[in-house]
């Protein structure tokens, strides 16, 4: 079982996903400092000032290029320093979002397993670039 700090921070990320426009899939992302008192917030979309046209949306090639992962976009929003913090994802990170938490000096990433063939294969990649940076994975079980 989670303790009540990480089901807070996790139930928060699940909040933020829904401000994502993506029709089928909504992600969120929480950075917490390393004292809880700093938070920053993220979610899958667009770039500020890139338009979220429907038509975009709903072509899945060209909704990936303009989407920004919700752990990209959360490290993106955060003003303070992400050194020894916790990251709070509602999915796995992929391989991309894994180099640049590693870079930001994230020490924990609670997030469920990956899930689905193109998922579990990448997230293979993020695991291990966690371990050989040491940053600990925690799987977030609900309930």
């Amino acid at each position: 079982m989670q303790d009540k700090w990480t089901k807070r921070f996790y139930e928060l990320a699940e909040h933020v996903a829904m401000w994502s426009k993506d029709p089928t899939t909504k992600v969120g992302a929480v950075i917490v400092g390393k004292d809880k008192r700093e938070v920053a917030v993220g979610y899958n979309g667009f770039p500020p000032g890139v338009q979220d046209l429907e038509t975009r949306l709903v072509n899945r090639p060209l909704k990936y290029v303009f989407t920004q992962h919700a752990e990209r976009n959360v490290l993106d929003n955060c003003l303070f320093s992400t050194d020894g913090a916790t990251l709070y994802a509602t999915k796995f990170p992929c391989s991309e979002c894994a180099k640049s938490i590693i870079s930001r000096k994230i020490a924990k990433v609670v997030s469920p397993k990956a899930e689905g063939d193109k998922w579990t294969k990448d997230a293979a990649f993020s695991k291990i670039m966690f371990s050989e940076a040491g940053v600990i994975w925690e799987e977030f079980i609900s309930g």
